[in-house]
């Protein structure tokens, strides 16, 4: 009977451990008491607000005018052939140079000048008009220019070309447009040798130039080049300035008619599709042909598409002493473009989302997550009215991430990440130097939440065709007393697909597909976040895969409203885009009044009135946050007041667990959803519902040593007590036994 009664005890005691030894694994999780996330919150918006006030917004001012400001310079072969291609350019030079200021909002000055070239033994062999800005005496030079000579195929291309690097380059935008129907002299820029070319071999001509020397000069002075394409007899040469300018990491395009195209194509030198300028010099072929009434279009489009460029690169230089480095041509020459570095190693497999142990790091981190769940008629208007009305919240997470990075940029790296009650794939990303702290990341947080305050009103106006949404990001650092470090981490849901680049916020625009229906949506939306602010914000940079939009910019006119964001260009950002955008039709069915014209004039007209938003709502999911129709939004009986996405509202069922109750009392299991807590970016908690309406204490506020030792005492009490009489009743009935 005693034995008996051993070894009963024994077995509660065996269970006892068990229970003990779950309470220790499922310590690991515990939630903060009140006091302890009161506390974490203060010291985390501390943090924010201390950094934004020692910070200075970085001056864009004047960087419109500079970027702008244009030196345009016509190469033109005047040989025989070429007399309708000279009086094309006379009949139209006035026409370009009003188009040009007017895409410039009349801030920039235009400079043109004009090179004219024929071949050796022609008299004269080069003609020469230095950069003016007075469009008359361009138009005077023009009728000096006679279409004769040219006796052979080729023509003195290198020595036009080097009077014209030899010009007067002042302003940052610089380009150089190239009319030609005949290739250089020497067969190494021709299609095949010519047989009537005096001057056969590369550097045999009289003034002994060779096309390599030339285009690294050019590239030096940071020139844009488009050769307009007048017959395929200019094929090789534009294969050859193409090249260089790929190896330059320019921004080039070599039009599809070029016998060579698929070669350039095989050797990845084409410019890919969708893809948005990074500040790189631009060289592009396009066909002019015996259609001059397109040369004044081509024009002004390489040099607005040029400014772009140049605007790209002067961003990196902002700050007090802009304006004079602007005019600066060397340290424009100098700057480092946005492009991807070769300084990480990156992972070209394809993700491995469901081996076990792929995600191969695990980071404890805490930090914000905005709260863009809640969006009723007034939202927009209190957000753009002030930062403190766009609300963040404290966010504890445990994340798996993959130690190797698959992607980077040329501040950030990126690594396939999961959160530990999730199916949701997910993306961190990391700067490359140190440097920015917290508050630059929650800065980029409000900014991506006004945005998509703007996107649920513009989706209620527009309609499910041309809806927009923007990912959520979460800003994180290790957690204190955790071995995660405290480098500044971002967390994004991953989009799977093709990156386009819809435009961006120096003045680029999409025009690969201009009918796309997203890409639609997304000019008309800059354009209405501007109208819909009157004139305070412009949201731009817009790039995704679909509707599904990430890193927009936002342009403000309070200089103190998201200083700490690096695209936000102001002012200058509204010129930028007013001075490219076309309004389409989805511009028209919301009645938009503001354009380019209002620039010009400093006399602004918006639309004054907007229905109430009411029929779309975000994800309850902080780290998703997806725009969904109210009609079809997911919705649970044990969660009221959450609306839910396809994708999350499964994982509120799929995530059900049974956890121990850790409160004072006999052990009892309750059941506990892990995704809504993470969903809500709270740890799941340790106590029972019945407990937790009680109000109790929580005991998992303490110390982790008295945590553990008050959750293995509160399971029937006198844990050890009970071990240590069973093994002195089992030693007794051995003895006894003996």
């Amino acid at each position: 009977m005693a034995e008996e009664k051993c070894n009963e005890l024994e077995q509660n005691v065996e269970k006892e451990r068990a229970v003990a030894e779950r309470l220790k694994r499922e310590a690991a999780a515990a939630d903060l008491s009140a006091t302890e996330q009161k506390l974490r919150e203060m010291n985390l918006k501390k943090e924010a607000r201390a950094t934004s006030s020692e910070s200075a917004r970085r001056s864009a001012s004047g960087m419109f005018k500079a970027a702008c400001s244009t030196d345009l310079l016509f190469l033109i072969d005047t040989t025989g052939s070429m007399h309708s291609h000279i009086m094309a350019a006379k009949d139209q030079v006035r026409s370009i140079m009003r188009d040009i200021q007017v895409a410039f909002l009349n801030e920039a000055e235009v400079r043109i000048g004009i090179v004219g070239y024929k071949d050796h033994g022609d008299f004269p062999n080069i003609q020469f008009l230095d950069f003016t800005p007075h469009v008359d005496r361009v138009h005077a030079f023009l009728n000096t220019l006679v279409a004769t000579g040219g006796n052979d195929e080729p023509e003195d291309v290198l020595g036009g070309l080097k009077q014209a690097l030899n010009a007067s380059w002042k302003h940052q935008t610089r380009c150089i447009i190239h009319i030609a129907d005949a290739p250089p002299h020497g067969r190494t820029l021709q299609n095949r040798p010519c047989a009537d070319d005096r001057y056969p071999n590369p550097g045999s001509e009289p003034h002994g130039l060779t096309h390599e020397p030339l285009l690294r000069q050019m590239l030096g002075l940071n020139i844009n080049y488009a050769l307009l394409r007048v017959t395929p007899g200019t094929d090789m040469m534009a294969f050859k300035f193409y090249e260089a300018y790929v190896a330059a990491s320019g921004d080039c395009m070599l039009h599809r008619s070029n016998q060579f195209y698929n070669r350039a194509g095989n050797k990845t030198f084409t410019r890919g599709k969708n893809s948005g300028p990074k500040g790189g010099l631009l060289f592009e072929e396009s066909e002019l042909g015996t259609n001059f009434k397109a040369l004044q279009h081509l024009v002004v489009k390489m040099v607005t598409a040029s400014a772009s460029r140049t605007a790209v690169r002067m961003s990196r230089i902002r700050g007090p002493a802009a304006a004079n480095k602007w005019l600066d041509m060397k340290n424009l020459g100098s700057i480092v473009e946005d492009e991807d570095g070769d300084d990480v190693h990156l992972e070209s497999a394809p993700p491995r989302w469901h081996q076990k142990g792929w995600l191969d790091e695990t980071l404890m981190v805490e930090g914000f997550s905005p709260d863009v769940v809640q969006h009723a008629s007034n939202t927009l208007n209190d957000m753009m009215a002030n930062d403190h009305n766009i609300k963040m919240s404290i966010t504890e997470l445990t994340i798996r991430k993959r130690s190797h990075p698959f992607a980077q940029g040329a501040m950030r790296v990126a690594f396939y990440a999961r959160t530990m009650q999730s199916a949701n794939r997910y993306v961190v990303k990391s700067f490359k130097k140190d440097g920015k702290r917290l508050a630059h990341f929650a800065e980029d947080m409000r900014c991506q939440a006004l945005c998509k305050a703007f996107a649920l009103d513009f989706n209620a106006l527009v309609g499910e065709e041309h809806s927009l949404d923007f990912i959520v990001t979460t800003c994180l650092k290790g957690k204190s007393g955790s071995s995660s470090g405290d480098e500044c981490l971002s967390l994004e849901p991953y989009i799977e697909g093709t990156y386009v680049k819809y435009n961006n916020n120096s003045g680029f625009v999409n025009k690969d597909n201009p009918h796309d229906r997203c890409n639609q949506a997304a000019q008309a939306f800059s354009h209405f976040t501007f109208e819909r602010s009157k004139g305070r914000f412009l949201v731009s940079d817009l790039q995704g895969v679909g509707n599904q939009l990430t890193d927009p910019a936002i342009h403000t006119s309070d200089p103190d409203r998201f200083k700490l964001v690096d695209a936000n260009l102001g002012k200058e950002g509204f010129k930028f885009f007013f001075s490219t955008h076309e309004c389409n039709s989805i511009c028209s069915k919301l009645a938009l009044q503001s354009n380019k014209s209002m620039f010009m004039t400093g006399s602004f007209r918006f639309r004054e009135t907007w229905s109430s938003m009411s029929n779309t709502v975000c994800c309850s999911n902080k780290l998703c946050g997806r725009i969904i129709r109210l009609a079809s939004a997911r919705s649970s009986d044990k969660f009221p007041g959450y609306f839910w996405c396809d994708v999350c509202s499964p994982q509120l069922r799929s995530s059900m667990t049974k956890l121990i109750c850790v409160a004072p009392g006999p052990h009892h299991e309750f059941e506990v959803s892990g995704f809504f807590y993470e969903s809500q970016g709270r740890t799941t908690p340790r106590r029972c519902p019945e407990h937790r309406e009680r109000g109790e204490e929580d005991i998992t506020s303490a110390s982790s040593a008295t945590k553990y030792r008050t959750r293995t005492a509160v399971v029937d009490g006198g844990f050890w007590a009970r071990l240590k009489s069973a093994k002195r009743e089992k030693s007794m009935m051995s003895l006894k036994g003996r």
